[in-house]
């Protein structure tokens, strides 16, 4: 069983609400660790927008809860009914489904009788859960903060290397019709998740002029690598639901998408390493040459005796394949402006620091 950060941030803020709750002596301090459950985010940019969020949302059901109880009592119904009127508010706000939760539960714990005086008491309660909350704040701006430049990029590294390896055995006919099928799907979700990870790294803040630059320019890059590793995707979908038509193309032709692909994994791969200084510079001016003189070869074999394959599908895969290279092309070039402006070997020194502890 693996222990993730935010797991283990959770916790942490919980506890961290409890003991506050119970230094300050408030009754009722588990509404502190039930409103840090519910505040805890994934990033710290995303924690700052939901403490905003959340201090709005309670003061709201904080108010309405006290309007009710003082006009129209405690009954169950008007209970329900404030609930109902603090949901429609919230969404009209734009207010996250966690957000709106924490207000509910202010609500309910404000509105539940006790003995003592009742503004008093909602007073207390009400700040019970704001310590929660505030709680799960400062946890989360302080310990294990995010690092999710590391993971976007060993997600990228996974998937691509995935995507090639299932390429290749293609190439070599080595690939199991149905077995690939389910591949395709499952690097589709996989690239889903991809997203909302980059997404995720979008979102962290930086605080100095020079890093923002940096930043901004990363992102480009890692939005290149998505991008080319989608496309070596379109490429493997193509082969798979070509494969019968692939199998009967002339030896020249098939030879020629076979050579044409094998020289783009093998930059593509290249490619990734380069980005962390792993590999010797290769002149890019080679490379290009290298690429251009199989991209017509690939063109000459496709236009044999001047007319095309019969086959209208299979100029999808042509121009899937050439897509997919033009990607590249463009990944190189961006990441040889990132390496002339910027040196930046923190990833890489975490990517090593990660792999000596798998080791």
């Amino acid at each position: 069983m693996k222990l993730g950060a935010r797991i283990l941030k959770t916790g942490i803020a919980v506890a961290l609400a409890l003991f506050l709750a119970a230094l300050f002596q408030f009754p009722s301090p588990s509404f502190a660790g039930i409103s840090a459950v519910f505040a805890m985010q994934p990033t710290i940019y995303r924690s700052y927008l939901s403490l905003i969020e959340q201090v709005q949302a309670n003061v709201i059901g904080a108010l309405f809860a006290i309007a009710a109880v003082l006009i129209l009592g405690r009954d169950p119904l008007i209970v329900g009914l404030t609930l109902m009127i603090v949901i429609a508010i919230c969404l009209k706000m734009r207010l996250e489904s966690s957000t709106i939760s924490v207000a509910l539960v202010t609500v309910i714990a404000i509105m539940e009788y006790t003995d003592r005086q009742f503004i008093e008491f909602a007073t207390v309660r009400f700040l019970t859960i704001m310590l929660g909350i505030f709680a799960a704040f400062i946890v989360n701006l302080i310990f294990l903060p995010p690092k999710y430049e590391k993971k976007l990029y060993e997600k990228i590294s996974e998937e691509t290397e995935a995507i090639v390896k299932w390429i290749r055995l293609h190439k070599q006919q080595a690939a199991d019709y149905h077995h690939l099928k389910e591949e395709i799907e499952a690097r589709h979700e996989e690239m889903t998740k991809l997203e909302h990870l980059y997404f995720m790294y979008k979102e962290e803040r930086t605080y100095f002029r020079r890093q923002r630059f940096q930043k901004s320019r990363k992102l480009v890059l890692y939005r290149q690598m998505i991008a080319a590793a989608d496309r070596a995707l379109s490429v493997l979908k193509w082969l798979h639901r070509l494969e019968n038509e692939f199998s009967r193309l002339p030896a020249e032709l098939r030879q020629a998408v076979c050579a044409h692909l094998g020289c783009l994994l093998d930059y593509h791969e290249q490619l990734l390493l380069k980005f962390i200084h792993k590999t010797k510079p290769l002149p890019h001016s080679e490379r290009m040459v290298e690429i251009h003189r199989q991209r017509e070869r690939l063109a000459s074999a496709f236009y044999a005796d001047g007319q095309p394959p019969a086959d209208y599908r299979l100029f999808s895969l042509i121009g899937a394949i050439i897509d997919y290279g033009d990607r590249l092309e463009h990944l190189d070039k961006l990441i040889d402006s990132f390496h002339h402006y910027h040196f930046d070997d923190k990833l890489e020194k975490e990517l090593e620091k990660s792999a000596g502890g798998r080791s």
